[in-house]
């Protein structure tokens, strides 16, 4: 019940409103995001890399509904890949792509906009010397998401791909994606999805994330471990072990602002540990969406709420 009324307040621009214009919530915002414009996030990710971690930055805003905002969305991420190279920082981080957030919810011809934007961000990508990964969102788009990877991965074969354990098809997928030079990112899963299509206990998406990164970790392609759970990070370390794989040939992922001692413990490890940085104007439905998608981060986020640190 929690979940689901966290997920509704997502889209609500009064509570966002009432949010923004709060003292303590603008505190957390900043622990969470990394700013509002280009520049924020160029200086979070140079710090991120400083501290021997990796990035890869996120443009908030997804459900786009008009063209224009579809093509300022995709400016955006031109521009900040412009400057990622400018500063040097491209070596280091790589950015994440919301197909809504690029015109794929738009009637019509929004899968064909949402391709050509993702052609026109991952060339950009591949001058500065970087990557593109495209996120997941709700069930309904991920034919229509797996479908433009295919056809980006013709001309640009590293887009990464992410995949959303909550979802009962999504161990067939990661079969299919598993293979040579296949970047694949795996979470949980951040929306409200029916039963006919997603395990709705948290233990039964626990079961199924193993799975995955099971067939994930042995298969030849580039898991991507996007969890903060302390049992799916150990679980991970002890995959990589059964199937002989080197560090740098997988990599932990985890949110801005969200467990960074453990963040900092894995990169001294030696590990891969790449920091999702989120940027832009649209933070309410981002913020509000991780605490739905695990009750710990909801813990997280009323933490700060009172210690405004």
């Amino acid at each position: 019940m929690i979940r689901r009324a966290l997920l509704t307040a997502a889209g609500s621009d009064r509570l966002r409103d009432i949010a923004a214009g709060a003292p303590i919530s603008r505190d957390v915002v900043h622990r969470f995001v990394a700013g509002e414009g280009t520049e924020d996030a160029v200086e979070a990710t140079r710090n991120l890399l400083s501290a021997g971690l990796l990035a890869t930055i996120d443009h908030l805003g997804e459900d786009t509904t008009e063209l224009a905002q579809a093509e300022n969305t995709r400016t955006a991420y031109v521009t900040l890949l412009r400057r990622l190279a400018d500063e040097g920082l491209t070596g280091g981080a790589e950015v994440s792509v919301k197909l809504s957030a690029i015109g794929q919810a738009l009637p019509g011809d929004g899968e064909k906009i949402a391709l050509e934007h993702a052609r026109q961000i991952c060339g950009a990508a591949e001058a500065a010397g970087t990557t593109v990964t495209l996120d997941m969102e709700d069930h309904t788009t991920t034919d229509s998401t797996l479908g433009i990877l295919t056809d980006l991965r013709r001309d640009f074969p590293s887009t990464g791909a992410v995949l959303q354990a909550y979802l009962t098809r999504t161990e067939g997928d990661c079969a299919d994606l598993a293979y040579e030079g296949s970047r694949v990112r795996l979470c949980k899963g951040a929306y409200q999805e029916p039963a006919t299509v997603a395990f709705q206990e948290s233990a039964e998406v626990d079961r199924s994330y193993v799975r995955c990164m099971r067939v994930l970790m042995a298969g030849p392609g580039y898991p991507m471990v996007a969890s903060h759970d302390p049992r799916m990070v150990e679980i991970a370390g002890a995959l990589a072990v059964r199937y002989e794989r080197p560090k740098g040939s997988y990599e932990y992922q985890m949110l801005y602002g969200v467990r960074p001692d453990e963040q900092a413990r894995l990169a001294a490890q030696g590990e891969k540990m790449r920091v999702y940085v989120p940027y832009g104007d649209q933070w309410w439905g981002y913020l509000v969406r991780r605490m739905a998608e695990k009750p710990a981060n909801l813990s997280l986020f009323l933490r700060a709420l009172v210690s405004k640190s």
